[in-house]
């Protein structure tokens, strides 16, 4: 079989936690408008018949840190790169900046030369001609092993793309047994809900100054009977605390019933969604507290 890790690297919002979605054909990862929606490496698993592909989706890759948690993001994000057997770059349909080059001469720099796929996402958003002289101004970049123009949303070019995957990994056996579809426990996924619609809803600093931990999950042996889960919001500020809640809780109810929502749908059942929140401060500063979130602990 074709067996390996594939790293998906690159700036903030140009839809790799999308893409890693559309290839598994599951909502694995939070997704929203908002650049730096994704935290943490999350794995997915694609195994077929020849293959065994492991997807690596890591945070967008910043400029500047502002906090331990961007520092932490951007260890992520590295440590895949030097750990993949294939690393996918993804940009949208547009030249290079400042970011693109920053991660090029990282590929350059490495002392192990892996495959590196340039997959340009986004394309529905553009006429096919703008693609050819950006593809030719990557080209003269860097030495990619190929270029692959997708759309992860529309779900364009992501056959190709798993074929071209394939064709660079190495053979092997399996690392993860063929049902399995992520590494993280159902705890994590279902913070990950909750945190997505945090950021669809929420303006401005409140999404990046959210956490959310899910504290209780109980499941009742009669499957009529809902599966109870109790889920933290944590802010650094009594004042973002107010406004997540939202006047007469209005806010954190249009939260609660869309994350429930998605949250049935991946189990099966009737949930009943507990949310609370609380405020701990300076918790972007707690590298004990981020590796907690990771885990889902």
């Amino acid at each position: 079989m074709k067996v390996g890790f594939v790293a998906i690297v690159g700036r903030p919002n140009v839809g790799k936690s999308t893409l890693v979605n559309a290839l598994l054909k599951f909502k694995l990862a939070a997704v929203s408008p908002k650049p730096q929606t994704s935290r943490f490496k999350i794995i997915g698993i694609i195994t077929d018949e020849d293959a065994q592909i492991v997807l690596v989706d890591t945070p967008g890759i910043l400029q500047k840190s502002k906090y331990t948690l961007h520092d932490y993001m951007l260890k992520e994000a590295k440590t895949a790169m030097a750990e993949a057997d294939v690393v996918l770059l993804v940009v949208e349909p547009k030249p290079p900046g400042d970011i693109e080059e920053a991660i090029l001469e990282e590929f350059r720099r490495s002392k192990e030369k892996r495959p590196v796929i340039l997959v340009i996402n986004k394309i529905d958003t553009v006429h096919k001609n703008a693609l050819l002289p950006i593809m030719q101004t990557y080209s003269e970049m860097y030495d990619f092993a190929e270029i692959v123009p997708v759309s992860a949303l529309k779900g364009d070019g992501l056959d190709i793309l798993l074929d071209v995957i394939k064709k660079h990994l190495p053979e092997g056996t399996p690392f993860y047994p063929g049902d399995e579809i992520t590494d993280k426990p159902l705890r994590f996924i279902i913070a990950e809900i909750i945190r997505e619609r945090i950021f669809v809803h929420y303006r401005e600093e409140i999404p990046y100054s959210t956490a959310v931990k899910v504290e209780e999950f109980r499941e009742s042996d009669d499957p009529n009977k809902p599966v109870y889960i109790r889920a933290t919001i944590y802010v650094e500020r009594p004042s973002q605390k107010a406004i997540i809640i939202g006047r007469r809780g209005r806010a954190i109810k249009r939260v609660g019933i869309e994350a429930r929502k998605q949250i049935e749908a991946i189990l099966g059942r009737k949930v009943y969604l507990d949310l609370w929140v609380k405020v701990k401060k300076k918790w972007r500063e707690n590298l004990r507290f981020i590796r907690e979130l990771e885990l889902g602990l």
